[in-house]
């Protein structure tokens, strides 16, 4: 996937402001409207003209694209950055036709643009609601401010957690950042920290609700909701999928060969774990429910590893060498060599 640098499309500095960038989109959609411009790429560039507007003239899309560093060049071999977007709290549940194409220039326009139609770079960072990115722009509620009372925007964020947070369930405080336009029209960044509790079994994926902590409702109605959409840190031991989580498990060869009852850690506390004589490398033990512990347990499964000693003194080399006399043993016979 290509990086896509939306300042260069529109043609301004990553410093403009709000205004700058709207007249910049204006004139550059005027030449390309496919109703106007007889360019045999007109529609592509109406398009790309369109989906770099969608990102910055949204103050929340526009912070979060910063992040990413000035130092990316157009064209260039793009992934986003592991939880690139953590801590970021966006209005929404996602963005709809009218990203990038308000101001005169509608979807509705005779070139039929659909906002699915954006670049493989905007999905992967915005799109499909997995991103937890809202599509309103700097107006607030749209049509719902001339409404006398209307509920509040629901807000959406990722929040990363702790896999021992799954198991047990836990408060922790967390700060989440929200981008506006201030009257300059500069982007500006507040904080709020917000005191979470995280339940007991939650997985990867799913949302915690914090009803009440989305955007202000309008003349007096209720406010919106917050939904947070929990991922799990990298763990140094375990991997996770689903409710099940998995451990590779190194073992001594005469553990495997003779088999043993050793004390294996798990995300809940150390049990002891019996493996089997004759067990193989990559044998995979199942322990029922010790997986996350949701309705619906999940299991852990330990795969086993084999670990050889360092034949780093005198005494280990005679030991392998003995070992080698008395085994008639070739580990590549399968190979027909």
């Amino acid at each position: 996937m290509e990086y896509t640098n939306y300042y260069e499309v529109l043609g301004v500095g990553r410093d403009a402001k709000q205004d700058e960038i709207k007249k910049a989109y204006r004139k550059l959609a005027r030449k390309y409207h496919p109703d106007v411009s007889t360019a045999p790429d007109a529609s592509a560039k109406f398009k790309e003209i369109g989906e770099a507007y969608a990102v910055l003239k949204d103050p929340e899309k526009r912070a979060a694209y910063d992040q990413l560093g000035s130092n990316w060049q157009a064209g260039q071999d793009f992934r986003p950055p592991p939880d690139w977007n953590q801590g970021w709290e966006f209005r929404g549940g996602g963005y709809g036709p009218d990203d990038g194409y308000g101001d005169g220039y509608g979807s509705g326009g005779a070139e039929g643009f659909d906002a699915s139609q954006f670049s493989d770079f905007f999905e992967t960072l915005f799109g499909g609601g997995g991103a937890g990115f809202g599509g309103g722009g700097g107006g607030g509620f749209g049509g719902q401010q001339r409404a006398y009372r209307a509920r509040g925007e629901d807000h959406h964020a990722k929040i990363v957690i702790d896999l021992e947070d799954a198991f047990n369930g836990a408060t922790r405080p967390l700060t989440l950042r929200q981008a506006e336009y201030a009257d300059d029209g500069r982007v500006s960044t507040r904080e709020r920290t917000l005191n979470v509790k995280i339940p007991k079994g939650i997985r990867q994926g799913q949302q915690i609700r914090l009803a009440g902590q989305g955007g202000s409702g309008v003349g007096g109605s209720q406010s919106g909701d917050l939904y947070l959409k929990v991922e799990f840190n990298p763990h140094r031991h375990y991997r996770v999928e689903g409710a099940d989580v998995y451990l590779d498990l190194p073992v001594a060869p005469w553990e495997a060969a003779l088999g043993t009852q050793i004390k294996i850690p798990t995300p809940a506390g150390s049990v002891n774990l019996k493996i089997p004589k004759g067990s193989a490398q990559g044998r995979t033990l199942r322990l029922k429910k010790r997986g996350i512990p949701a309705k619906k347990p999940g299991d852990l499964y330990v795969v086993l590893q084999f670990a050889l000693p360092p034949a780093d003194s005198e005494k280990a080399e005679q030991a392998y060498e003995h070992m080698r006399d008395e085994f008639d043993f070739n580990p590549r016979a399968g190979l027909g060599v």
